[in-house]
């Protein structure tokens, strides 16, 4: 069974709604007139009722009519216009006098309704609408008067209402609908635009974004949230494929650089020290492409966000004292100053190994970019609701312009131009990854020649 379209389905749920409520207003319309009518109708029969009582005399425990001459009115000779039929009982029910118009007939007196009910009977095959009134003595029933009029100009007002309402209903209904398939056609234009956009877009045309509906409605929102997804999209396509040029070009290099060394050997004999010297150079490049790759491969292991995190308690202050430990050797070489300020036991809720890879990379960039006789900071303290740990080093420092790409994978700040530092520069770009998977924030502020001071900041256990 083929489906509606999306124009069709809402002008059907337009239609579905637009007909209970149509069905409803007819419905109250219909019921308003017919109460109406009959109320009038009412109001004509106690009128009359009124009207005859005044006419009857009661006398001994019976009664008589006082005008005669109220029978020879049109409408109690006729039953064809507006007739009002009258007839009068003794109080054993036996027909004492009735109006002309009755001819042959008489109005059915009916024992089980209550005296002073208004029903509705026929006569002469003529729908009509009935009351019985007592005529009192004092206390005593001495008679009833009834009166009827007719219900045929009521019943056939009310049948031509319903009629009408019955063929306006679906013309109104066809009407509607086409008018909401109009309308739903405009409002969905900007659907419209929305798939013809988005199938323009491809892996080399990123670049196309969606029309801005002039309304703010739902589908201002929709547009924008796209436009919001492509532009995420189109800097994480071209954030990889730099990724990619830069891992190409930072795996080629080392490679170039044993490649031709080997090369440069195998040209002619060479004394053994030489070999040596070559061979301990080429073992150096290879030990740098093994780190290369085992960061490469670290930032690659962590790039789903729904990594599954092996969360526990942490000494934050046993981390610090144990990464340090780690590099005693490179500290005592540059004769760097180290202090530590831990003014009690901290803890935090956390992933212990890679909260460690964490510190591990920021005290060892602070190590390698610290001059010789420099000092390195490590500080732990609360700050409301969190912990803060402050790592600060006296080392060449970042420019203000380079601080916004220092996480941006293979980027290295132009004052790191110095031979003797090497780096990937992946170190950051895995921190930074790492932190936000860990859900801790991360700072960093520095000044050229003056150092660096980095700052995490994560709840408490």
């Amino acid at each position: 069974m083929q489906q509606l379209s999306f124009k069709n389905r809402i002008a059907s749920h337009y239609i579905i709604t637009t007909a209970l409520l149509i069905f409803v207003v007819f419905f109250v319309i219909y019921s308003i007139v017919k109460l109406s009518v009959y109320n009038h109708l009412n109001t004509d029969i106690s009128k009359e009722v009124k009207n005859h009582l005044n006419e009857i005399e009661v006398k001994n425990n019976t009664f008589y009519l006082m005008h005669m001459q109220e029978w020879e009115e049109r409408e109690h000779n006729t039953v064809d216009v507006n007739p009002v039929f009258i007839q009068f009982l003794d109080k054993n029910g036996a027909i004492i006098e009735k109006s002309p118009n009755l001819k042959n007939e008489f109005l059915f007196f009916d024992k089980k309704r209550n005296d002073n009910e208004l029903f509705d009977t026929k006569i002469l095959g003529n729908k009509i609408r009935q009351i019985q009134v007592p005529i009192y003595d004092g206390a005593n029933i001495v008679g009833y008067v009834m009166i009827a009029m007719s219900l045929e100009g009521a019943l056939m007002v009310l049948q031509n209402l319903a009629e009408i309402l019955s063929i306006a209903y679906p013309l109104i209904l066809i009407l509607l609908f086409f008018i909401a398939r109009f309308i739903a056609g405009r409002s969905i234009k900007p659907i419209n635009s929305i798939i013809k956009t988005s199938n323009t877009i491809t892996k080399d045309n990123l670049t196309s974004r969606i029309p801005i509906p002039q309304n703010k409605d739902e589908l201002f929102v929709l547009s924008n949230t796209i436009n919001s997804l492509l532009d995420r999209i189109e800097t994480a396509i071209e954030r990889e494929k730099q990724f990619t040029s830069d891992a190409s070009h930072e795996l080629r290099t080392p490679l170039t650089v044993i490649k031709g060394t080997l090369e440069v050997l195998i040209r002619k004999p060479r004394e053994a020290a030489e070999y040596e010297e070559k061979i301990n150079f080429c073992v150096n490049e290879v030990d740098r492409l093994n780190h290369l790759v085992d960061q490469l491969l670290l930032l690659a292991r962590f790039e789903n966000q729904k990594q599954t995190l092996k969360l526990e308690k942490v000494y934050l202050n046993a981390i610090f004292l144990d990464t340090i430990a780690r590099y005693s050797s490179t500290i005592q070489s540059k004769k760097i100053a180290v202090s530590t300020d831990f003014a009690k036991d901290y803890y935090t809720e956390t992933d212990s190994y890679l909260f460690s890879i964490i510190i591990n990379n920021l005290i060892s960039n602070a190590l390698k970019y610290s001059d010789c006789n420099g000092i390195l900071s490590v500080k732990i303290m609360n700050n409301r609701s969190k912990i803060e740990c402050h790592i600060i080093d006296s080392g060449i420092g970042i420019p203000k312009e380079d601080l916004e790409r220092i996480f941006n994978p293979f980027y290295r700040s132009k004052s790191t131009d110095h031979p003797e530092i090497k780096g990937t520069g992946l170190g950051l770009s895995i921190v930074k990854r790492l932190s936000s998977l860990l859900s801790i924030e991360i700072a960093i502020t520095s000044e050229e020649s003056r150092g660096t001071k980095v700052i995490l900041s994560l709840f408490e256990a």
